[in-house]
């Protein structure tokens, strides 16, 4: 609760998880959710449908322009093109050493186990690999030939190229866009406001978007592949709650029990949602104002998380690799479970942006060691629900990188990110104060007499 005695943003969304997946248990364990019900039509595809839907495409709606003006405005915090390279130097590195790092303790704790070993499985379901783009074709589309074509399309490789392009060349044209400086901070500012007023609705689009997914996928196709879903949740939450939380005790000497407690919504969000670019309005949020990281930092290190990141991914890969190659006794080895966690590190960078990324990343690891491509058939079924959970880890790394990057930046607000109630969000975040109203109706007014 916060010192007001309100409600905080982070307890409705947390009662809306529960209730949400209550409500899916409810209508699945029931058989009320029937080809052609009136649950099925009007209710689950209907209203849950509806309202999540419209929850994920306003976040994406702030994605964007979020990331542009918040961008340029963290450049310009920086003011030093070294340092800017820093920035993003050591964010690639600390990344990189993530994914390396999820997927080695996939493959381990999976080998060990030896999750798949005399199942010989045949799969009922079909996957077409999609062929992934060349490194170099990644490399060469980071520079956008048309911006407005990649904001439209959210190619966010290039809108981050493009944002810190700006943001230098303000920088080198110096006293004369100062103008142009005010308005690129005031569009940050009127965004952040938009993304406390999408989060306002949140807790009823988690509930929607949660009921509708256990509604639909239930518990029973867990049984199947249980070994799998087990060995998998397992190693998920080994890399957040020992990994991550070595990695950034190690490197920034932050508290993880505060940084879990203040994720913890925007994990719910991440969950809710299955998508970590979706969720950038709100990992941004809560980096920021939640954790202390200047937006200098925030606004490169959440973006740049968001598209190469893939932490989650990356051990499920590990998991599946194992597992696929046990259920068809195929013998990878040393060398095989090496070239795994290579090629998994740099599909990482070289599938950024490609829809469907997990699969197509998983098809390359197949087919570089040898696995046969139809055997992701078997896992198909579960993948919904487990991505869910791979994205909620996706954006824990990205925060985890960014506040370590801020402090060995200088950047972090220690005082902000060990204050249990910053940050928060509550009812009155959302209130104009009557003053504000006057003032703007009296500038309003005062535009119409000079017209």
């Amino acid at each position: 609760m916060a010192a007001s005695g309100k409600m905080t943003l982070t307890t409705k969304v947390l009662i809306g998880m529960a209730l949400g997946i209550a409500v899916g248990l409810f209508i699945n364990l029931l058989g009320l959710n029937g080809e052609g019900t009136f649950i099925n039509e009007y209710v689950v595809n209907g209203f849950f449908h509806i309202v999540g839907k419209m929850f994920v495409t306003g976040l994406k709606m702030l994605v964007v322009p979020l990331v542009f003006f918040s961008l340029i405005t963290g450049v310009l915090g920086i003011g030093d093109i070294g340092a800017l390279g820093k920035v993003g130097g050591k964010s690639f590195v600390l990344y990189m050493l993530t994914t390396a790092i999820a997927i080695a303790v996939g493959i381990g704790i999976a080998a060990t186990i030896g999750i798949g070993e005399g199942v010989n499985m045949t799969s009922t379901a079909s996957f077409t690999a999609k062929e992934a783009p060349a490194l170099s074709s990644v490399l060469i589309d980071i520079i956008p030939s048309n911006v407005i074509n990649a904001m439209a399309l959210g190619k966010m490789l290039q809108i981050i190229f493009f944002s810190i392009l700006v943001g230098i060349s303000i920088l080198m044209v110096g006293k004369k866009a100062e103008p142009v400086v005010e308005l690129i901070e005031i569009g940050n500012e009127i965004m952040m406001k938009m993304v406390n007023i999408v989060m306002a609705v949140a807790p009823y689009a988690v509930f929607a978007l949660l009921a509708k997914a256990i509604s639909n996928l239930g518990l029973g196709l867990l049984v199947d592949l249980a070994g799998y879903v087990i060995v998998l949740i397992s190693a998920l939450m080994i890399h957040l709650f020992v990994t991550l939380m070595s990695i950034l005790k190690l490197f920034s000497g932050m508290s993880p029990k505060i940084f879990l407690k203040k994720m913890r919504e925007t994990q719910i969000f991440a969950f809710s949602t299955s998508s970590s670019n979706a969720t950038i309005p709100v990992t941004l949020r809560a980096v920021t104002d939640r954790l202390g990281v200047n937006n200098s930092v925030a606004s490169f290190t959440v973006p740049f998380g968001a598209t190469i990141n893939m932490d989650g991914t990356a051990i499920m890969q590990g998991v599946a690799t194992v597992f696929i190659a046990n259920a068809y006794g195929v013998h990878l080895g040393i060398t095989g479970y090496l070239t795994v966690i290579l090629m998994s590190v740099l599909a990482s960078i070289g599938t950024a942006g490609v829809p469907g990324v997990g699969l197509i990343m998983l098809s390359m690891v197949f087919t570089q060691v040898g696995l046969p491509v139809e055997g992701i058939g078997l896992i198909l079924g579960v993948d919904r629900l487990l991505d869910m959970i791979r994205t909620a880890v996706n954006v824990s790394g990205d925060a985890a990188v960014s506040v370590i990057v801020a402090k060995s930046e200088g950047k972090l607000d220690k005082n902000i990110f060990n204050d249990p109630n910053a940050g928060i969000l509550t009812d009155d975040d959302l209130d104009i104060p009557d003053d504000v109203e006057r003032d703007i109706a009296r500038v309003v007014q005062e535009s119409k007499n000079k017209a």
